[in-house]
């Protein structure tokens, strides 16, 4: 039998032991949580809000569906999905309470507030029962996780047969000369940008190492069919700096 205690994984360009690979990226998010939504928009100029839209021009929610927002953080996927289906309902699922607190303290979520959930929980354990939601949603947060295969069965779980799963994360550019481009500016700029806007180069230089850890594209769509999924695709985003990963629980 295997020594659980002896499994690695990687925080960034780090080895850490998987038991303390939560606990290092929760301490990440508490430290950034105040400022997380200004430095999206500020290191990436906006863009994430059009991939975010994208994201919800290929899901298409519905009124009537139940969305689960896993690594949900201030609530941004959630917001855009009730803006689109006015009568379905979103829980947004993070593991670090602060980024739960700064969503609610946003102007949306007082306006959506009988359509909204809060949760904190982990993504390789959720809090919920099997076939429980049409739709599960991860941005930016699947390359966080301490064991991906596992977060991926907990969404082909509690997704109900004809659920959906999608995933908005940072992945890899074809190109290698646009790729050694796009690294010099993820880890020459956005660490310093941090360090301004947010008093925390570290964290965000983690959050720059953590997106080249990140499988590319095929490799994470095998993941994802390896979890039971069916029909999964994915598209490029901004020449693939960003990738949506869509999947069906048949």
């Amino acid at each position: 039998m295997s020594d659980e205690s002896s499994r690695t994984t990687h925080f960034g360009f780090q080895t850490v032991a998987e038991e303390d690979k939560a606990g290092k990226v929760h301490g990440v998010f508490s430290n950034v949580a105040s400022k997380y939504d200004v430095m999206n928009d500020v290191m990436s100029m906006g863009i994430h809000r059009v991939w975010k839209d994208a994201m919800m021009d290929w899901l298409a929610p519905r009124n009537g569906q139940t969305l689960l927002d896993v690594a949900g953080g201030t609530g941004d996927v959630s917001f855009r999905f009730l803006a689109r289906a006015p009568e379905a309902h979103a829980t947004v699922l993070d593991m670090t309470e602060s980024m739960l607190v700064e969503g609610q303290k946003r102007a949306e979520a007082g306006q959506m507030a009988d359509k909204l959930g809060w949760i904190v929980g982990d993504a390789m354990a959720l809090p919920f029962e099997d076939n429980s939601f049409d739709v599960y949603t991860i941005s930016f947060g699947i390359r966080n996780v301490t064991r991906i295969p596992d977060a991926l069965s907990e969404a082909y779980r509690v997704l109900k047969p004809g659920g959906r799963i999608m995933v908005l994360e940072f992945s890899q550019l074809p190109n290698e000369g646009l790729q050694k481009l796009y690294d010099l500016y993820s880890f020459n700029v956005i660490p310093k940008m941090g360090k301004v806007i947010a008093n925390d180069a570290d964290s965000y230089q983690y959050l720059v190492e953590s997106i080249r850890k990140f499988p590319d594209q095929e490799l994470f769509a095998s993941m994802i069919r390896e979890a039971g999924f069916d029909m999964v695709k994915y598209r490029n985003l901004s020449l693939g700096i960003a990738a949506l990963h869509s999947g069906w629980k048949i």
